[in-house]
């Protein structure tokens, strides 16, 4: 019942919102020189998608975010795991150079980025990727640093070995932070589109917002912002749902972690 009342709630107050973008242009409380209402934006993306701009530049940039989070993931997680405490030396060594890393800001560095990896899609990856990487890494530190400590002392006592322990009580027990990490890491992969396509990039979303900017075509940057928005609001359910099946499975359906947990209760 408290779930559906928290999704009524939500849906109402997209629905509000979206009559109040239609609303406050028509009657004057916005400039609908600088914000169309809500029809003309959706008029514009109907004449983009029927002249086939739209699913064009659509799956460009889909797929360059998809690249970069799928880098960001394969760096990122095992640094999360390796500088989670469970391998101190490697923590040791690496912890004070991964933060100064992550201060770097990929659009500062761009010039240094181009000069090593040119303009092409290697550099707009790589810009996505890098910002993706942190999130995903602070997560699995914090997810494996926080499992609770009287479960790995009852592991320990039920004999299990070091590896043993990290893939079968570790793992699922950091599974939700992980996934908290993956969640805003795709976020931030579409937020780095703009930018990211922006570096030489003749198509794609964030060229085509960029490209309507500098031709003032206010319903096309309006567009092309709401089809960011979508992807990235259908990207973040999907990975809730991905969160809800394997976080479970992995959690709950692992035979040493259900047999410590019920050993602790």
């Amino acid at each position: 019942m408290e779930n559906r009342y928290a999704t009524l709630k939500k849906a109402l107050a997209i629905i509000a919102f979206l009559a109040l973008w239609e609303l406050f242009p028509r009657i004057g409380v916005l400039n609908p020189l600088f914000v169309p209402p809500l029809s003309s934006v959706v008029t514009t993306l109907r004449d983009l998608y029927s002249n086939g701009e739209l699913v064009k530049h659509t799956l460009v940039s889909l797929q360059r975010a998809i690249y970069g989070l799928l880098a960001g993931i394969l760096v990122g997680l095992p640094l999360g795991l390796l500088l989670g405490g469970w391998f101190p030396r490697i923590q040791q060594a690496t912890e004070p150079l991964m933060e100064l890393f992550a201060q770097a800001n990929p659009v500062i560095l761009a010039h240094i980025i181009i000069f090593f990896l040119g303009i092409g899609p290697s550099a707009r990856i790589f810009i996505i990727g890098w910002l993706c990487i942190w999130p995903i890494t602070f997560s699995a530190i914090t997810g494996i640093r926080t499992v609770d400590k009287t479960l790995l002392k009852q592991a320990r006592s039920f004999g299990l070995g070091r590896w043993r322990l990290f893939l079968r009580v570790i793992l699922p027990a950091a599974a939700p932070s992980v996934f908290t990490g993956l969640r805003l890491a795709a976020g931030y992969a579409f937020i780095m589109l703009i930018a990211a396509e922006m570096m030489g990039a003749s198509n794609g979303l964030g060229w085509f917002v960029v490209q309507s900017q500098e031709s003032y075509h206010i319903t096309r940057i309006f567009a092309g912002a709401t089809v960011i928005t979508l992807l990235a609001v259908v990207t973040d359910a999907l990975l809730r749902l991905v969160e809800k099946r394997v976080v479970v499975w992995n959690a709950e359906g692992s035979e040493d972690y259900l047999k410590l947990k019920g050993a602790t209760s």
